[in-house]
């Protein structure tokens, strides 16, 4: 894969949000302006985030819908994603899904991850689980 897009309904709250998110995960900002961001990673697919045209913006994201579900970014342990839950969500006030933190043994054993949304209640993940 080389690069996803996202379409947000409003720059000035999902750019920073977006811009601060990628940092996190150690994306180079590539592109920043008023109506994108976007950010590369070696080993990544880049990452893309621009404004809804205008035409288009009654037409509101739900994850239920065809489509995109959920982004989700990896983590190698258990320990990175709760760091992340306080270095960035709790720093923000963005609250959790699902009681998350936590551990989703239905998927692996060792599963562990927290779920949050984004300003257009996109859903995203922050995971750590093992390859094997």
């Amino acid at each position: 894969m080389d690069h996803i897009t996202i379409n947000i309904s409003n720059p000035k709250l999902s750019l920073p949000f977006y811009k601060d998110l990628l940092l996190y995960f150690d994306y180079r900002i590539i592109r920043d302006d008023e109506h994108h961001i976007a950010g590369r990673k070696a080993g990544s697919p880049d990452f893309w985030v621009k404004a809804t045209e205008e035409k288009y913006l009654a037409n509101k994201f739900y994850r239920k819908n065809i489509g995109i579900n959920h982004f989700a970014f990896h983590v190698p342990r258990k320990e990175d994603v709760d760091r992340f839950c306080k270095e960035f969500l709790q720093e923000r006030g963005i609250k959790t899904l699902y009681s998350s933190p936590k551990s989703f043994p239905k998927y692996t054993k060792d599963y562990y991850a927290v779920y949050f949304e984004d300003p257009d209640r996109i859903k995203l993940e922050v995971c750590a689980f093992s390859f094997e």
